[in-house]
């Protein structure tokens, strides 16, 4: 991945921190960071020292939304494909998507850390993402409805598997920001902490994911779970698990993981 201009991408105790860097516009989203997101995405997934991932802001929020510098036309613009974005369906891709689905296909867990505001494309942005952690003074909004848009990023798919139907058109339909507490009634979020608190609390987290799990487990488990929500009946889950149990039970972490809890020792984990 050459280096980012919009993002910054760090590697330290198995866990990338990807960390949307425009501080001075509440890191804005841009087609550039779509780019880069999906290449950081690309580099963590590729990198088997990389155990998990964790998404942040800088500053004093995580992302404000799309970058309106371009004025009232700043949606009618996208109209008309971009280089690299390519089309689906005939019209130009999202840049949301662009963004947002190499994080659902990662092979890792991913963790947002959403410190200050999430709203749009901030908010939609974290849906592929396994745990959503939230700062106090974190606020989230799908105002899509109020600037004449739809919700994008693949979130027509994400949100109601997340939250719920009702939870997520009343959401999309009023437009509303609302904050943390309300993230968290709604499951949007799986928990509340202090801002001082947000970073440590992911990084624990990610710290306690690293020390005692196979990483080849815990992928295979997260591609079963979110493949399994649009599955049509308990029996395409069995079929899918019984084939990753044939696949992962005669490997070299099962071996491992049964013998580390009968020694009473920490596991070592070698499976790629």
């Amino acid at each position: 991945m050459k280096e980012p201009t919009e993002l910054r991408y760090e590697v330290a105790d198995r866990v990338a921190t990807v960390t949307l860097h425009r501080p001075e516009r509440l890191n804005a989203f841009t087609a550039t960071m779509a780019f880069e997101l999906a290449a950081a995405a690309a580099e963590a997934d590729a990198d088997d020292e990389v155990r998990v991932v964790v998404v942040t802001g800088a500053g004093r929020g995580f992302c404000a939304g799309a970058d309106l510098g371009g004025g009232p036309g700043t949606f009618r613009d996208r109209r008309v494909a971009s280089p690299g974005q390519g089309t689906i369906d005939g019209v130009p891709r999202d840049w949301g998507g662009i963004a947002s689905l190499p994080f659902a296909a990662l092979r890792k867990p991913v963790i947002a850390a959403v410190n200050g505001p999430a709203v749009g494309i901030g908010a939609t942005l974290t849906l592929p993402m396994d745990v959503r952690i939230a700062a106090e003074s974190a606020r989230f909004g799908f105002v899509f409805g109020r600037v004449g848009i739809v919700p994008e990023a693949a979130s027509s798919w994400f949100l109601p598997r997340v939250v719920g139907i009702s939870q997520a058109m009343e959401w999309v339909a009023t437009g509303r920001v609302f904050d943390a507490q309300e993230a968290l009634r709604g499951r949007l979020v799986s928990r509340v902490v202090p801002d001082d608190e947000l970073l440590p609390t992911a990084y624990a987290l990610a710290a306690e994911i690293v020390a005692n799990t196979s990483a080849v487990a815990v992928g295979t488990a997260r591609r079963l779970l979110w493949s399994m929500l649009g599955a049509a009946s308990p029996w395409d889950a069995h079929r899918a698990e019984s084939r990753a149990l044939a696949a992962l039970g005669g490997g070299p972490d099962a071996t491992e993981g049964v013998a580390a809890f009968l020694e009473k020792r920490p596991p070592r984990w070698t499976d790629r």
